[in-house]
């Protein structure tokens, strides 16, 4: 029969408390992930654009100047405004997770 290694109760509560830690740190990075909102607005303030932390489109306001804008200049606006808020968003997200990555919650102190 094999000797099981012995493992004083002291170092299991300290590894255990040291997961929930871990734990609760993922659960707070993925809450703020989710939270991330970015607003952008196009030169003129005729699109305005809300994105996620994924870069999607959550919300849009469009004012009544574009009415009298071409397709062509609504199109490059909105577009642009998109695209500046997600990378905005992106750098977000990118922060929270480097921040995440560079605190060892697995040290004892």
């Amino acid at each position: 029969m094999a000797e099981q290694a012995s493992v004083p109760g002291n170092e299991i509560d300290a590894v255990q408390a040291r997961l929930v830690r871990h734990a609760e740190r993922l659960s707070a990075l993925r809450d703020e992930l989710a939270a991330i909102r970015v607003a952008e607005t196009s030169d003129g303030g005729a699109v305005t654009v809300v994105v996620d932390g994924n870069g999607a489109l959550v919300d849009l306001t469009l004012s009544g100047a574009i009415a009298r804008m071409p397709a062509a200049r609504f199109e490059r606006q909105l577009v642009a405004a998109a695209a500046a808020a997600a990378e905005r968003a992106f750098g977000i997200q990118a922060a929270l997770i480097d921040s995440f990555n560079n605190t060892d919650s697995f040290d004892d102190t």
